[in-house]
């Protein structure tokens, strides 16, 4: 079955999927916690990633107690990480600018749906010459429930008038991918700082090793199907 040829859009997720943030969030989500006199393991943190609201502050008082003050510790961590930035930028992860390129050549709609809050979302676009890819760009702050409940994809599909079989998600992480597939969506997934595990694979379409990877596999099923 030829998936491909149905597909009208791809939706991207930002961190960790287009832009190489994560490593980032890896060093300061701890730095900043540990201001508060509390840990975070790495474990603990590779299970955070794209995690969204009200998800992730249930995962706080789960390890630290009712009495932790999320907003705070999150407003530290806002700290650090514009630090960083502003020493070091943004990278683009590998194939981005080569992916989006064929997508818009090949007239195929771009979208973000994202964590982020949209202005910082926008932001990172801008800063990474990246923000000319796009049609959307959704938030999770645009619904109730962030990832990896389905709303914030289900949300891209409508605002795109579309429906989520005819929408390719790109994920890194596993509450990406599980927010998108339970959207409803072909899945393809770039790992970042985790490969999938033996579950997750199940729920894929596809699994890539960079974006450029992805730009190759359609050119191949282009060719292989007239």
């Amino acid at each position: 079955m030829n998936i491909m040829k149905d597909i009208k859009a791809f939706i991207f997720d930002l961190d960790g999927t287009l832009i190489d943030t994560e490593k980032i969030y890896r060093t300061v989500w701890p730095k900043a916690i540990k201001e508060l006199g509390y840990e975070l393991t790495d474990e603990m943190y590779l299970s955070l990633r794209s995690l969204g609201r009200p998800f992730v502050t249930q995962m706080f008082e789960k390890w630290y107690g009712p009495e932790f003050d999320y907003d705070l510790v999150r407003k530290i961590r806002k700290g650090y990480f514009d630090e960083y930035i502003a020493k070091e930028g943004i990278q683009v992860k590998k194939g981005a600018v080569e992916l989006l390129s064929y997508l818009r050549e090949n007239g195929i709609i771009t979208a973000i749906a994202t964590a982020t809050d949209i202005l910082r979302a926008n932001e990172y676009l801008k800063m990474t010459g990246l923000d000319g890819y796009f049609d959307r760009v959704i938030s999770a702050t645009m619904v109730a429930e962030g990832k990896p409940s389905p709303m914030v994809y289900e949300y891209a599909c409508s605002e795109l008038n579309l429906k989520p079989a005819e929408c390719i998600a790109v994920e890194d992480a596993p509450n990406g991918v599980m927010s998108a597939y339970r959207a409803g969506m072909h899945v393809i997934m770039v790992p970042d700082l985790s490969e999938p595990d033996e579950e997750l694979e199940k729920t894929l379409f596809l699994k890539a090793d960079t974006l450029y990877h992805i730009k190759e596999y359609m050119i191949k099923e282009t060719v292989a199907n007239g």
